[in-house]
Order: structure tokens, then sequence, then C-alpha cells
């Protein structure tokens, strides 16, 4: 080789070679979507549920307890014509001396790179990949505008279209003492004025829907408020849901 054209040669190998180092340390693996949302039919999550009501024209505000089970009753086709499967909701009392009653159903939808879940002629993205720290993507895309509209007059879900599910973790979570070693949180939302309500003759809202995964087990945890209230008439309208897994099999 000419001499003179041996530090180009060099060069060049470096290039590439710095090239081939970068590509490597953007290789990720990421977990797979059933190693979050491990669905078979028979398999069951009970949840102690803590309902937000407002009552006497809204009032007052009520916190109602309970225990909820969901559980995989069957494979099905979802109106895609994916397979999806069946999921049954049962409720009783917090303290689990009453029997089971029925409590409406949902289907789940497993993709090869998300979750759907479609309650109510709702349809979510509730998980995609990859499970990642920061990655986010836009979950309620399918929601028509104002999905809450029939039931509660508020404006907290006049863009739930645009809300970004970010991924935070995975982390460990402890919650009414369990602790879970491996939990990736999705982060919809986290809006509130004037909450807690310090100036009663203005306006206040709470939007606020976070979920976390334990890996080999699903859902373990859910906040999902949502809220209005309106000076004139010192009400509020909305509501609000806390749960979390207490037994699974």
């Amino acid at each position: 080789m000419n001499i003179r054209f041996k530090p180009i040669f060099l060069a060049i190998l470096l290039a590439f070679s710095l090239i081939s180092c970068d590509k490597k340390t953007e290789e990720y693996t990421s977990d797979s979507i059933a190693d979050y949302m491990p669905e078979a039919v028979g398999k069951y999550i009970i949840y102690r549920l803590d309902s937000t009501v407002f009552t006497q024209f809204g009032r007052t505000t009520e916190i109602h307890k309970y225990q909820v089970k969901h559980q995989v009753d069957a494979l099905i086709t979802d109106n895609l014509g994916r397979p999806a499967y069946r999921i049954f909701r049962y409720i009783r009392d917090s303290a689990g001396t009453q029997p089971w009653m029925a409590n409406g159903s949902y289907s789940v939808t497993l993709l090869e790179n998300l979750v759907e879940v479609n309650d109510d002629n709702l349809r979510v993205i509730k998980l995609q990949l990859p499970f990642k720290d920061g990655f986010s993507w836009k979950g309620n895309r399918y929601l028509p505008p104002d999905p809450y509209g029939a039931l509660f007059n508020f404006s907290n879900d006049d863009n739930m279209a645009s809300w970004d599910f970010t991924y935070e973790g995975p982390a460990s979570f402890t919650y009414s003492g369990n602790t879970y070693s491996t939990v990736f949180t999705v982060e919809q939302i986290d809006e509130s004025v004037n909450v807690p309500i310090t100036s009663p003759t203005s306006y206040a809202a709470l939007t606020r829907v976070v979920d976390r995964y334990s890996k080999g087990i699903g859902l373990v945890f859910r906040q999902f408020e949502i809220w209005e209230y309106q000076p004139n008439t010192t009400s509020k309208t909305g509501f609000g849901i806390t749960m979390w897994m207490i037994s699974h099999n």
C-alpha cells in the first residue's frame, strides 16, 4: 500500500468502527406484552376499590369501598375479528363477607406490540412496546370526543385522545403493605386547578390517571380521578376510583 494513503485508510476504518459501536449501543431488548399482561382463561385478580362519588347535587363527597374481581372467562373474537379475552367483573363489600355479584365485562386484545382494552365501547391502548422509561404513545386515540358526556357535565374529557401515555420504570412499587420489584408505571395525565380547593369562589378541576403493572402479575394499581368544581353552584361533577391488588392466582 502506498504510504501516502495509509492514514486515510486508517481513518476510514476508525469511522466504520465508531459507527458500529454506535449501532450496538442503540440496541434495546424489551420485555414482551405478555410479561405485564399475562392473560389466560381462569386467571383472576382481586382488587380493593375506593370509589369517589359526589352526592347531594354535587355538594357532598363520599368514598364507597368495595372488593372487585377481574376474571378471564374465555377466548373470544373482538369486534375487529381479532382473538381477545373476555373479562368478567364481580363486586362485593370491602370486607369480603358477601357473595360476589356480577358487575359487567370488557375485552382485552393482546397484539404482538400492544394491548387494547375495550370497556363499554371505549377502546384504549393500555400498553405498547417497547417497555422503556420515557416511551410514550397516544393511548386514547380511538376515544370519541367527550366520551363521558352522557354521564357528566364537565370539560375534563374534551381532549382525551391527545393524552400521552408515558412509561416510568421499571422500579419497585409499594402500596398498602405490598411491594412489587419490577413495575412499569403508565402516566396518562396529571393536571389540577385549585386542588385542594382553597378558594371556594374559584373554579377547580382534577384530572389524574395512572396505572401500574407488575411483571408476571398484571395491573396492580390504578388511580382514575376526573372531576370539576363550579363555584356558582358550589358543586362537583365527575368521579374517581383508586384500586389496588389484594390477591391473584
